[in-house]
């Protein structure tokens, strides 16, 4: 705290340079109007000097403030002012560093001109109404113009509507406001007078100037730019960051990882909207910032990678708010986020979610309902929706409304009750209600919430499925109580990924999915008929999360992802081509084979012992089943299946 460091401000540069060394030094911020004082607030270890000085009284404040170091950040437009800094410093034998502001980016559409002077002569010779952004100073400059259509955008104080009065401006012509102004502000003012030219200075990025040449262009109007004047020797922003980080040692960054909620600023908390407009840049999709309004500094990233190279590119930005779309911690990408900036202070401030915005639209509790998103991702729709009263979904990419709903009709759910909520909190926000035969025909939002109401749903665990359940024709089956036991050894998890081998009818596959509603069952069969049988058993027990697959093993396993169960029920002699083929995919895999003739026990024994295999298990099944004969009932003796359960010798 012993550097005395004078810094001149009133800009938003300024500003984040006060942050910055708030606290590491001793600070005095120079501001030249009660409007820049107000531009500090929040920052409390500084001392704030307020009124403009000219050369000789900065001379006299820089002797007595004994200062190590000036800083000018000042507005590039205030070229008087930073000569009388550089040469007020020079004779007190003080540093001056000179940031400059960011170079705007070359406008192709626009018109140039060197001075006020000069774009009041272009537009003169012009018809259309003009709006003017450059503030209330140069007013006078104006003079000679139809003022009947010229609009002004000035600060909101009174020597601003004096110097607007004697240019002979409107009092219905005066926008008196506080900016930078976003996009969609500008946007606004420009169409609501009609302007045909916007007259603006080429003031860099914090100015608000690309903001307003991208409105200008989005209304047809034609940007009149008054040249950037030469700022001659200095830092921009960032190495002027960089260079005091350096001097001072001081590295205090902070980042907002912030829900927005559905979109807009409207349902934002107090804590984000307190962190919006303390931070030094937005970062986020483009989709996300765009809806909150802002003025400050955006970029358009989203990823953990893009969004750690531009806090890393720009050494100013010291407070990032990272912005994402409904609730940090409903489905969001903040736990990637968090993963990438561990070592960062990072304050995570949560969202409402655009469920629980849907279920107050509709007056719905949902404490007791399912939540599944879909929203760039898979999900077993239909064996949540079989399960649960009430489920709610996040749309978007590929699976659409009209998606889903064409598969709830498929699994029999056409007439369950749906409710579409669609760019929720928005001015054109729509709810439709109705069932999902009609809504498969809804051309939708892409990023919607549904509702989906089925009374009749059932929790209930089904192990060991009556044969006659399944439609069956003349195909094989597993038995109930060998295809029960069969499961307890394959003992699944509820996000397994697993091979049936000789699917047959389906029923093991079945089993399988209804044990793992997250992952998902490979069901291979290369007999057409029981393709058919499978796929219809598919949709009786509405397990969506098999995927049939038509071919021979082991070559219509090639292509399937590695898993973590398989379930071998007849190898059509390939038995160590099948085993060889999940060890190469994964050799930790659980395997549980079915054998009937002492044959095929022989071959999986031999096998396992070439392979490397453990045979963790060896079960013998005998089941018997009544049978009635008159009033009596026999047992039947069914054929003795034998159960191999075998593991790999890879880590696991």
């Amino acid at each position: 705290m012993n550097d005395k460091i004078c810094l001149f401000a009133g800009t938003t540069e300024g500003r984040r340079l006060a942050a910055l060394l708030d606290g590491a030094v001793d600070l005095t911020v120079c501001v030249a109007t009660e409007y820049g004082e107000v531009m500090l607030d929040g920052l409390g270890g500084i001392t704030v000097h307020t009124g403009r000085m000219d050369e000789s009284e900065m001379e006299a404040f820089f002797a007595r403030g004994d200062f190590r170091r000036i800083i000018d950040a000042t507005h590039p437009y205030a070229e008087l002012v930073s000569k009388n800094i550089a040469s007020a410093a020079k004779k007190q034998n003080v540093p001056v560093m000179r940031v400059l502001r960011e170079a705007d980016k070359e406008i192709g559409d626009a018109v140039y001109v060197s001075s006020v002077e000069e774009a009041r002569e272009y537009l003169s010779r012009r018809e259309g109404n003009i709006f003017i952004t450059t503030g209330a100073k140069e007013l006078a400059s104006y003079v000679g113009l139809d003022m009947a259509r010229v609009w002004v955008r000035v600060l909101p104080v009174a020597s601003s509507l004096e110097s607007c009065e004697k240019a002979g401006i409107p009092v219905s012509h005066i926008i008196a406001a506080q900016g930078p102004f976003s996009e969609e502000i500008n946007i606004a003012e420009f169409s609501a007078v009609g302007a045909k030219y916007i007259v603006t200075k080429s003031s860099g990025k914090s100015g608000g100037f690309e903001e307003k040449i991208r409105a200008a262009r989005k209304v047809g109007a034609t940007a009149v730019i008054i040249g950037q004047p030469p700022q001659g020797e200095g830092l921009t922003l960032d190495e002027a960051v960089a260079e005091l980080e350096k001097l001072y040692h001081v590295s205090k960054r902070k980042i907002y990882l912030i829900g927005i909620g559905p979109g807009g600023r409207e349902l934002l908390t107090n804590e984000a909207l307190k962190a919006l407009d303390g931070c030094d840049a937005v970062i986020g999709a483009k989709s996300v910032v765009e809806a909150l309004g802002t003025r400050k500094p955006t970029y358009f990233e989203f990823t953990p990678e893009g969004v750690k190279k531009v806090i890393s590119d720009h050494s100013s930005v010291r407070r990032a708010a990272v912005v994402m779309r409904g609730d940090v911690g409903f489905f969001s990408g903040a736990k990637k986020m968090l993963e990438a900036f561990e070592n960062e202070d990072v304050t995570v401030i949560s969202g409402i979610s655009s469920v629980a915005v849907f279920a107050s639209r509709l007056g719905v509790n949902w404490d007791d309902a399912a939540l599944v998103s879909l929203h760039g991702r898979d999900g077993n729709i239909i064996r949540t929706v079989d399960t649960n009263k009430k489920t709610f979904v996040l749309t978007g990419g590929d699976n659409t409304v009209g998606k889903i709903c064409v598969k709830l009709c498929e699994y029999g759910f056409g007439d369950l009750s749906v409710a579409v909520g669609e760019k929720l909190t928005y001015p054109d926000e729509k709810i439709t209600i109705g069932n999902a035969a009609e809504l498969a025909l809804c051309d939708c939002d892409s990023l919607s919430v549904m509702y989906i109401k089925n009374p009749d749903a059932s929790r209930r665990v089904r192990h060991g499925i009556p044969d006659d359940e399944f439609i069956r024709g003349d195909v094989p089956i597993t038995k109930s109580e060998v295809r029960s036991i069969s499961l307890s050894k394959l003992a699944p998890g509820a996000d397994s990924v697993i091979w049936d081998v000789g699917a047959g009818t389906g029923s093991v596959s079945v089993e399988c999915a209804l044990a793992s509603p997250e992952g998902h069952v490979y069901a291979v069969e290369k007999d057409a008929d029981a393709l058919d049988l499978i796929k219809k058993n598919k949709i009786r027990f509405r397990a969506d999360n098999i995927e049939v697959i038509n071919g021979a093993a082991p070559d219509a396993l090639r292509d399937l992802p590695a898993p973590t169960h398989v379930f071998i029920g007849g190898s059509s002699g390939n038995m160590r081509e099948i085993l060889s083929a999940v060890i190469e995919k994964n050799s930790c895999a659980r395997i549980v084979i079915n054998t009937v003739t002492l044959e095929s026990q022989a071959d999986v024994t031999e096998c396992a012992r070439s392979l490397g295999l453990d045979i963790e298990e060896a079960v013998a099944v005998q089941i018997s089943r009544s049978k009635k004969a008159g009033r009596y009932h026999l047992m039947s003796a069914q054929n003795p299946v034998y159960m191999f359960v075998l593991s790999g010798g890879g880590e696991k």
